[in-house]
């Protein structure tokens, strides 16, 4: 049996991104894509997922993504990302996205996404990560909603397979 890496804090492994809205994000009438703000959301959780493997890391599921509000061009793109469970070679990362608007300072809550990450071994194989520890409250709440959901997708997977 591999041995599993040391515990980690929660907080070790947030990441932060902002990006500038740009008229090639966006349609015609200014609202941007939903495929960008999926990249950068992807891009966000893969770092989070990598900085507490210690390794590559792969996208197996994009569980959720509600878009709440619109971005347009010219806002800024918050996403704030942190590693809310492990499983034994799985991480679920939580990305919240917030639109600022530049010129008046308003900022909207404009999502929240969930997705799966693996880490992979030299040969592309899932390894063992180390196990994340929630230490504020806030931590525990999203820690055990992240348990939550990760056990319901667990007993879905047998379901699906019986």
């Amino acid at each position: 049996m591999p041995h599993l890496p040391a515990t980690r804090a929660m907080g070790e492994s947030r990441a932060s991104m902002v990006r500038l809205m740009m008229p090639s994000d966006a349609n015609p009438h200014g609202n941007v894509h939903g495929g960008v703000i999926m990249k950068f959301v992807d891009e966000v959780a893969g770092i989070v997922a990598h900085r507490h493997a210690r390794r590559n890391v792969v996208t197996a599921r994009l569980d959720r993504m509600d878009f709440l509000e619109p971005v347009f061009v010219g806002n800024a793109l918050t996403l704030d990302a942190r590693l809310a469970y492990t499983g034994r070679t799985s991480m679920e990362v939580m990305v919240d996205i917030r639109a600022e608007n530049l010129d008046t300072g308003e900022v909207v809550h404009t999502g929240t996404a969930w997705l799966t990450m693996i880490a992979l071994n030299e040969r592309g194989r899932p390894v063992p990560v180390p196990p994340v520890v929630a230490e504020t409250e806030d931590e525990k709440a999203l820690h055990e909603l992240a348990r939550l959901r990760y056990e319901a997708r667990r007993a879905e997977r047998k379901g699906a397979k019986q």
